[in-house]
């Protein structure tokens, strides 16, 4: 995400439309214990690649919380949960077994069927049964995904959802759409000029985005149902870095088009212009709170680029980031209890996290250039 001279971000975003599930076993840091998890092939999966359960076990592995067990060695290999012998997979050390089959049907579409056992109380936990297309075995992977994930650590799972990225393909850009695990992008908008900030709306549809194709920043708004898109900023000056609200109705904006670049309200369709912050600095990068009612953004008006936060029914403004000279690029938790951002510490960028209750901060990468943080809508990734 472009937003001056001083700074550079790239936003990659997941789409956000799933709901949360409470709570049930609290998993703290990559340090936490990871479940072990056996996830034999399923019987006839082989007629259709890439396997259901290397899809599946991908995604748990990816998601840092599941240590897959081997299935080496066991034969047979049970497909049903009574071809199940609990004691080959305990003492493997697996906490959990997932068995399942794939079976053509006369319509040319093929029956998934899985079940999840817990291998210490040999009972079932999850059983599901999805007849699909040979086209759909992968989205029926990550749903599958999905429901393992949330019986196993009651939050819901992230696998089926989907990321909007840009790429640069020779002298081209484009704004692509994948699968969570980055396979089967799909092609939005190419340009031969920078394409820059993709940012979902929270209901799943459209994808805001910035694009210099007239040779300044645009913000253009994307329909993926209709491929149509729609330009709602395109005013004198910079338009930039923007940020849906939670009701997919109104975007927050960065725009010059008064001078110095400053945060404005605008609706979906370009209309109704609010003005947020009138400063000496610059403003930018914003992301509303998960209630909507404050949005934290990033501002240069104290000397040094940190976060702010703007009530918005009120106007009031807080600075909450004063631990360095360099702290960047907010995004909320989907629970609104703190916000993860880009912080430096000496010439190494990291991503942070602080407490909104606390302003404790937790560090949580240690990489030397990391940058653009987005949460996953289970606020766990």
């Amino acid at each position: 995400m472009i937003f001056s001279s001083r700074f550079w971000l790239f936003a990659l975003c997941l789409v956000a439309f799933v709901a949360r599930a409470q709570l049930t076993i609290d998993i703290i840091g990559g340090g936490a214990t990871m479940i072990p998890i056996a996830i034999v092939p399923f019987a006839g999966e082989q007629a259709y690649p890439p396997s259901v359960t290397s899809v599946v076990g991908a995604d748990l592995a990816r998601s840092g919380l599941f240590r897959l067990i081997d299935s080496t060695g066991i034969a047979p290999r049970p497909a049903r949960p009574e071809d199940v012998r609990f004691g080959d997979w305990t003492a493997r050390g697996a906490d959990a077994v997932v068995v399942g089959t794939m079976v053509p049907q006369p319509d040319g579409r093929i029956e998934v069927r899985f079940t999840l056992l817990d291998a210490a109380k040999q009972v079932q936990l999850a059983g599901f049964t999805y007849a699909v297309a040979p086209a759909q075995l992968r989205a029926t992977s990550h749903r599958i995904a999905d429901v393992i994930y949330e019986k196993l650590t009651g939050d819901v799972g992230v696998f089926s959802t989907r990321i909007a990225y840009i790429a640069k393909q020779g002298l081209r850009y484009e704004l692509l759409v994948a699968e969570a695990d980055g396979f089967n992008p799909q092609s939005v908008v190419k340009s031969n000029e920078p394409l820059l900030s993709p940012v979902w709306s929270p209901d799943g549809t459209r994808i805001a985005y910035v694009s210099l194709e007239n040779k300044k920043p645009v913000v253009y708004v994307q329909s993926l149902a209709t491929g149509g898109r729609q330009q709602v900023a395109n005013f004198r000056g910079s338009n930039s870095a923007p940020a849906w609200s939670p009701d997919s109705g109104r975007l927050a904006v960065t725009l010059s088009k008064d001078g110095s670049s400053q945060l404005y309200l605008i609706n979906a369709d370009g209309g109704n212009v609010q003005r947020l912050t009138s400063s000496g600095g610059i403003d930018t990068e914003a992301n509303f709170a998960p209630d909507g009612r404050s949005i934290l953004f990033t501002s240069d008006r104290g000397g040094s680029p940190q976060i702010y936060r703007l009530t918005l029914t009120t106007g009031a403004i807080e600075r909450m980031t004063y631990d360095g000279s360099y702290n960047v690029s907010p995004r909320h938790l989907p629970d609104g209890k703190g916000f993860v951002f880009v912080r430096r510490d000496g010439g190494r960028f990291n991503i942070a996290l602080q407490d909104f209750a606390t302003r404790q901060v937790q560090v949580l990468t240690q990489g030397s250039l990391d940058e653009s943080p987005s949460i996953a809508p289970n606020g766990k990734l």
